[in-house]
């Protein structure tokens, strides 16, 4: 191939050349290692550096490729890896102190997925204590920074992820999302992720000592944050691969049955009594603009009640935490992530005991409210947040800064609590006063269909064009 810098290929690109011979996987492992070296620095991204390991493991790739073997669909591919997650010998820290030596006896679902699919981990990424925050910061590796600006919170729970995979770090980078966790850092960078449905990526740490609140169970997803939007249909189908390990994953394919016709798509501009930013309104109305050009037929019509289904599962939720959470967040939390989760709890104050049951029960009343809207409408275009994303450490600034970062997003974790997919793109970059940043919209899709979410993706990136470039441009 011609001389290009290599760390700047999509990882469709990359396995492109990787399976076809004319790039080695050590090459474009070694490019994305160099990358991280040159920006990681100024970043605070990846917290654990595995490049040594990485060249290893792809140059046995490049032999056993040489030998004969079939490359993997996800071939000398370079990925990051949050710390949230478990890979075999390496801590699982969570972000919190207490944890730092809590070292994996086995991979993830997600990460055996991935290398059995050719990927090679080149890091693994911040997150904030306890990853549960929708920025990224904590006591044990420091905070991570926007690759635009430190005008900007690169988002969270994944922010080191999205900040990662932005600046060139991998082209692939996991993440998870309970709440937000692959949106808000895909909104705060420019890039582009699909938050799975529910039981579509097997997910099991190896090393939890307990299982996880149903809630939690039924909420939290494992996904991928990518700067193009077709690295998702080229890698997802590698990471929801079937692990008996994870007994409710649904082993269905990627791609689900075509549509006939044209794809209506509901659309709607409604913020639930939050202020509306012009920025946000206009990159709402380019993305209609490019679906319609694509062939969609896009209707601004009325909702399923999106904010009564949100905080009521937000607050179930908080139900949860404060019964199984908060004693460890107490005794191994900084005093800023107490300080944050006591203001959670005045924001969506935690149902409990028969009205936390009575809260949990209707979740499948929301659900099916949705499942007959997306009879007629299998995509949902509407904001992520109604407001350009916010600076860093807003949510340690009381209530008022808690609000503004997870009270109006009720878009985001009202699909956790239903089990929909839903994708984030970015589909306008707006000047403001403090600096760039870019503007991502959100697009829920049917059960089983986030093959959908992304192809809507899809045209939008076509119309509006990659944010990486944009961000390289500038950098």
């Amino acid at each position: 191939m011609t001389h290009i810098d290599i760390w700047r290929l999509s990882a469709t690109e990359l396995a492109q050349h990787t399976r076809a011979g004319d790039l080695t996987a050590e090459a474009a492992v070694a490019a994305s290692i160099n990358r991280m070296a040159a920006v990681n620095p100024d970043l605070n991204a990846v917290v654990e550096d595995l490049g040594s390991d990485a060249l290893e493991r792809a140059r046995a790739l490049d032999k056993a490729r040489d030998a004969g073997a079939t490359p993997g669909p996800l071939h000398g591919v370079p990925v990051t890896i949050k710390i949230n997650v478990d890979q075999k010998g390496h801590a699982t820290s969570n972000g919190v102190t207490a944890l730092k030596d809590l070292i994996a006896p086995d991979d993830a679902p997600v990460v055996k997925n991935l290398q059995d699919a050719g990927a090679v981990v080149i890091g693994r990424t911040n997150t904030p204590e306890f990853s549960f925050r929708a920025d990224t910061d904590n006591p044990l590796f420091g905070r991570t920074h926007n690759p635009w600006g430190c005008h900007i919170s690169p988002g969270g729970s994944s922010g080191g992820a999205g900040a990662a995979v932005m600046a060139g770090i991998g082209a692939l980078a996991h993440g998870n999302d309970i709440g937000g966790s692959l949106r808000f850092p895909a909104a705060a960078n420019g890039a582009v992720t699909v938050k799975p449905g529910l039981g579509r990526v097997p997910a099991w740490n190896p090393s939890q000592s307990a299982e996880r609140g149903i809630l939690a169970q039924n909420m939290s997803v494992q996904g991928l944050i990518t700067r193009t939007a077709r690295d998702l249909h080229l890698s997802m189908p590698s990471l929801i691969a079937p692990d008996p390990r994870d007994p409710f994953h649904v082993p269905m394919p990627w791609h689900g049955q075509a549509t006939e016709g044209p794809i209506r798509v509901a659309f709607s501009k409604e913020t639930y009594g939050y202020e509306l930013h012009p920025q946000v309104e206009a990159a709402l109305d380019d993305a209609r603009a490019a679906l319609l050009d694509a062939g969609y037929i896009v209707e601004e019509t009325l909702l399923p009640d999106v904010f009564d289904a949100g905080r009521t599962g937000y607050r179930a939720l908080m139900g949860e935490v404060y019964a199984l959470m908060k004693d460890d967040v107490d005794a191994a939390g900084s005093q800023t992530v107490r300080d944050i989760f006591a203001v959670y709890f005045e924001e969506f104050p935690p149902f409990a005991g028969v009205e936390l049951l009575q809260m949990m029960a209707k979740r499948t009343q929301y659900a099916r409210d949705w499942s007959l809207f997306m009879q007629r409408y299998p995509l949902v275009l509407t904001p992520f947040l109604p407001q350009p994303f916010f600076k860093p450490d807003r949510d340690t600034e009381g209530a008022a800064g808690v609000h503004e970062v997870l009270g109006c997003a009720v878009y985001s974790y009202a699909m956790n609590f239903l089990g929909l997919p839903a994708a984030s793109v970015p589909s306008r970059l707006a000047k403001l006063p403090s600096g760039s940043q870019p503007i991502n919209v959100q697009i829920a899709a049917s059960r089983w269909r986030e093959d959908m979410a992304v192809d809507a993706c899809i045209a939008i990136e076509d119309r509006i064009g990659r944010m990486c470039d944009r961000l390289w441009e500038q950098l």
